[in-house]
């Protein structure tokens, strides 16, 4: 028996990135699941108890905001990584108050991405509340 690697859900809803997010993941040691929108998101989620969640914002039907928040209702302890082409204070701050541990902003570099997710994986229950100030420009992340 080999060691346990840790699962974690890709939400995304482009094919290209997708692909990119499941090798690079899989060749890091992580077992990737997928999820191509919001609804199959809170399913997987419930049904599979994912180690974290990378969570694209924009999708169809049920966003990534929506299922931040309705996660955030739960209590559900899975670590989120938001991943969002979307660079502004606003977001982020949503974000983080919706719990989210880390905010990448796309195009993300792919070994910053596959560190930060596996830190959120470590960071599985308890939660990591990140308190210090990060400038907009770089979102945040695990420390």
């Amino acid at each position: 028996m080999g060691l346990h690697r840790p699962r974690v859900l890709i939400v995304e809803d482009d094919p290209d990135t997708l692909v990119i997010l499941r090798v690079n993941l899989n060749a890091s040691g992580i077992e990737p699941i997928l999820a191509a929108d919001g609804r199959t998101a809170i399913a997987r989620i419930q049904a599979e108890d994912p180690d974290a969640v990378l969570l694209d914002v924009l999708l169809p039907g049920v966003d990534g905001w929506e299922v931040l928040q309705e996660l955030h209702a739960l209590g559900d302890p899975v670590p989120v990584v938001v991943c969002s082409g979307k660079n502004n204070p606003h977001d982020i701050q949503r974000a983080r108050e919706l719990g989210a541990v880390a905010y990448l902003v796309k195009p993300f570099d792919i070994d910053k991405l596959v560190d930060v997710t596996h830190e959120a994986v470590r960071a599985k229950r308890p939660r990591i509340v990140v308190e210090d100030a990060m400038p907009a420009a770089e979102g945040f992340e695990l420390a």
